[in-house]
């Protein structure tokens, strides 16, 4: 008598991947028409538009091309040159004065700025309201 042994490997399934829909410029602001689901499993590639849309491309991304949480950021609040007010807050003591963005920077990324009073360059935290705190930095 013979018996027929069955085997059942398991197999991996197709994970979705995210790809650019159309062309999509460098310091934009993902829409959902940005972007489409295929099935294919691209390694490094965003699986979820709702991790995308929102976010601003860091660099231009080409129809069909994976959308990469690498080439992702916050919406940028601060653009370079651009005037901010400088907040040092230490205890009950909060001092401010004017400085200009020496990059562009979305809520929460750490950016160098001139203070123009001093002319001279620190590094802060982009706030949501688009100042910079400058100074010791809580940690999250």
């Amino acid at each position: 008598m013979w018996r027929l042994l069955l085997l059942l490997v398991p197999t991996a399934g197709m994970a979705d991947s995210l790809v650019a829909a159309r062309v999509i410029k460098a310091q934009t602001a993902l829409v959902a028409e940005d972007v489409t689901l295929v099935a294919a499993e691209i390694p490094g590639a965003l699986t979820d538009p709702a991790q995308a849309i929102g976010q601003e491309a860091r660099v231009a991304i080409y129809p069909g091309r994976p959308v990469l949480a690498g080439t992702l950021g916050p919406a940028a609040v601060v653009d370079r040159n651009q005037i901010v007010t400088l907040t040092y807050q230490a205890g009950g003591l909060a001092i401010r004065t004017e400085g200009r963005a020496l990059a562009r920077g979305g809520v929460g990324d750490v950016i160098e700025v001139m203070n123009l009073a001093s002319r001279t360059k620190i590094t802060g935290r982009v706030g949501a309201d688009g100042g910079i705190a400058v100074g010791p930095q809580p940690t999250p």
